[in-house]
């Protein structure tokens, strides 16, 4: 369940973020809320998700950092497709959303 509190409501450069209708959508196979046109990352941070990716060397976690589209640290794997910035992608319904390992080659867990 989504925290309101949690939840980005202004962008560093996108602006203020227009609520659109509340849609579903799925974070590693479970089911999540947010609102369609809000970046994915705020969607995933109001429902407590802080850890997008982990290193590939390491395995050290990653989350939002930037919050501009010019780090790498809150890539995730988005309908199939590795290396999305979630920071300025928008969150549409039905999104497969999935953590991240590694930049580009992936792995299942």
């Amino acid at each position: 369940m989504a925290d309101e509190a949690r939840r980005i409501d202004v962008h560093p450069i996108l602006g203020e973020i227009e609520k659109g209708k509340q849609v579903a959508f799925t974070y590693d196979g479970q089911t999540l809320y947010g609102y369609e046109g809000e970046p994915v990352a705020a969607a995933l941070k109001a429902a407590g998700v802080m850890v997008h990716r982990y290193t590939k060397r390491q395995h050290k976690p990653r989350g939002i950092f930037c919050a501009i589209g010019r780090c790498t640290d809150c890539v995730m794997v988005i309908d199939g497709k590795p290396n999305v910035r979630t920071c300025v992608t928008p969150l549409r319904e039905g999104m497969d959303v999935r953590t991240q390992y590694g930049v580009s080659a992936q792995k299942e867990v």
